[in-house]
């Protein structure tokens, strides 16, 4: 016969048997740091931007054409009752857009008095990007892009190029939208 237990005790007896039948704690493992951004393709080309930069991803809305503009500016769309200029970014770099217009997005940029809709060929998501692949120097690139480009991460399946959103908003052709 056992002997009565206080209810302390009981409650001690409990706690170490479940201890004794518990599995430990996972291995400690170290998290690894990454960078997010949202990816996008024109031109051929795989590029990330900084989630910071992007404000909304949209279809691209119906717009009107703007007469005596750059050829690279598409037209301005009402969103929710903004007018937003859209810019067709692979012409404003040089070539045009191959992907079909129900595949083409708009990253949509708004910074002080900067609103602002990019027309890209396709959207890849949110990329999260291992640092320890490492933000390289851009290599090989051809001199429209060299200006925006930041870095770039080498991964198994492709290079991401860091496109600084920044830089485009800072050059003086993308402010310069008039026609000459």
């Amino acid at each position: 016969m056992q002997p009565t237990l206080t209810p302390y005790l009981a409650l001690v007896d409990i706690a170490n048997r479940a201890k004794a039948q518990s599995k430990g704690l996972p291995a400690r493992q170290e998290v690894k740091p990454y960078w997010t951004g949202i990816g996008f393709s024109i031109l051929g080309q795989r590029f990330v931007a900084s989630m910071e930069d992007v404000v909304e991803l949209l279809e691209v809305p119906q717009y009107t054409f703007i007469p005596g503009v750059q050829p690279w500016v598409r037209g301005v769309a009402n969103v929710r009752g903004r007018l937003l200029p859209l810019i067709d970014l692979a012409a404003f770099f040089g070539g045009h857009l191959t992907s079909p217009r129900q595949r083409r997005r708009v990253l949509v940029l708004e910074q002080e008095k900067l609103y602002v809709g990019l027309i890209v060929d396709e959207l890849h998501g949110m990329q999260h990007l291992a640092l320890e692949f490492g933000k390289l120097p851009p290599a090989d690139l051809t001199d429209s892009f060299a200006p925006m480009i930041s870095g770039q991460f080498e991964l198994q399946q492709g290079r991401w190029l860091v496109f600084d959103l920044q830089a485009l908003v800072n050059d003086f052709q993308f402010a310069d939208a008039a026609a000459h």
